[in-house]
């Protein structure tokens, strides 16, 4: 094996520029996958990571039974909250673990009335993690001491008709379905750039919200904010080994049209993944069937010395693995020195808010990262379409006869 390896490495440079030309386009596209992937990952924290904060957190924590009444938002007080927070805050995954208290309710102005979320939350502990708060573009956020003051979104001051400083009307509905209205003071209006979002919740103060619906001193959910979007499986482990009596739930189970958003971009970048590696074995066919018309008197004399039809076919295929191992090894090094450099200075894709919807949710600049969470399917895939793009090069080699190619001009 030793002579077929020695063989295979010197013919693939005996036409250096071609070969290198096979292996920059392998490279790059192996490159470019990285690239992509890396920048993907800076999407998915940037987009998702950020919807996730706005909709409630990575993972949320309910009473017992609390999904069976999911459609509803029935208030279900937790038990213990304290031990809830303590045992998310021990992770250390874990950013913050906050109070809620969140239901369905009516807020009511001059314009009608608009069917909304209501959201008790403790303001200065979300400031840090949740980007409603760091969004406030008129008057200011919430404080714990706020009685009677609400924070709505733009869309949903728009479509009232208010600003900060009106009065509008909320309506709830304590746990034991009790109708609780009160007037409350616009204290701030947050703006994301999504309607759809702005119009889904309003906000009130913890103790607002213990206060209207009769709850005192109680929570109905704690949302646990983590570092990074796809690790809740592990930290929900950890937690359901200590919290065996609470529902405890991702939020790929609260909003699963996310979760299928998420798995969606990448089930289209793993069949775009292969076709374009598809694309660079093509190279690497014609390269090698151009090889074996080339060396025709060679493949004679390999013949004519005593190498047999499957030895010649196999020098063949080590040629074609050779070039794609090089390729992806080149590919590596270029595809981390790309997203090293870019995760230092970040992309800025400000002037794309306007693009799309979800584009808004993108603060700042995007930040890839190594991009080597799919590196083994993507170099295994280089590799492996190398080795069968050498295939038919190796047979139609491996059928020459000696007496035949040796007489060959």
């Amino acid at each position: 094996m030793q002579l077929y390896l020695r063989l295979a490495w010197r013919n693939i440079w005996r036409h250096r520029r071609r070969t290198l030309i096979i292996v920059l386009a392998m490279s790059l596209t192996l490159a470019l996958m990285m690239f992509y992937d890396g920048l993907m990952n800076g999407f998915t924290d940037a987009i998702y990571g950020n919807a996730v904060k706005v909709l409630g957190g990575n993972i949320q924590v309910h009473a017992r039974d609390y999904r069976a009444q999911a459609s509803s938002l029935p208030l279900l007080p937790l038990a213990d909250p304290q031990a809830v927070i303590k045992a998310a805050e021990a992770n250390p995954l874990t950013l913050a673990a906050t109070q809620r208290i969140s239901t369905g309710g009516l807020v009511t102005s001059r314009e009608g009335a608009f069917a909304v979320g209501i959201t008790g939350v403790e303001p200065e502990k979300e400031q840090a993690v949740n980007i409603i708060g760091q969004y406030v573009k008129s008057g200011r956020n919430l404080n714990t001491s706020d009685t009677d003051s609400i924070l709505i979104g733009k869309g949903l001051a728009d479509a009232m008709n208010v600003q900060v400083g009106d009065r509008i009307t909320m309506v709830g509905h304590t746990q034991h379905q009790q109708i609780r209205q009160r007037t409350m003071t616009i204290v701030g209006i947050f703006d994301l750039g999504m309607t759809d979002i702005e119009k889904q919740t309003v906000y009130i103060s913890l103790g607002e919200a213990q206060s209207l619906f009769d709850l005192p001193g109680q929570t109905t959910e704690i949302a646990i904010f983590l570092q990074k979007i796809g690790t809740e499986a592990g930290v929900i482990e950890s937690l359901k080994a200590g919290l065996s009596d609470y529902e405890i739930e991702s939020f790929q189970a609260n909003y699963p049209e996310l979760a299928s958003a998420i798995n969606s971009k990448n089930g289209v970048m793993d069949i775009f993944s292969i076709i374009i590696i598809g694309i660079a074995g093509v190279g690497i066919l014609n390269l090698l069937l151009m090889a074996v018309y080339e060396r025709t008197r060679e493949i004679g004399v390999l013949g004519a010395i005593g190498f047999k039809a499957h030895q010649i076919a196999l020098l063949f295929i080590l040629e074609g693995t050779m070039i794609g191992l090089v390729g992806t090894m080149a590919g590596i090094v270029l595809g981390l020195a790309i997203n090293g450099a870019l995760m230092k200075v970040g992309l800025d894709f400000g002037s794309m808010s306007q693009a799309a919807s979800y584009m808004a949710l993108i603060k700042g600049k995007v930040y890839p990262t190594w991009g080597i969470e799919k590196l083994a399917f993507r170099a295994s895939m280089v590799a492996i379409i190398s080795a069968l793009a050498a295939v038919l090069p190796a047979f139609e080699a491996a059928q020459r006869e000696p007496a035949e190619a040796l007489h060959f001009v």
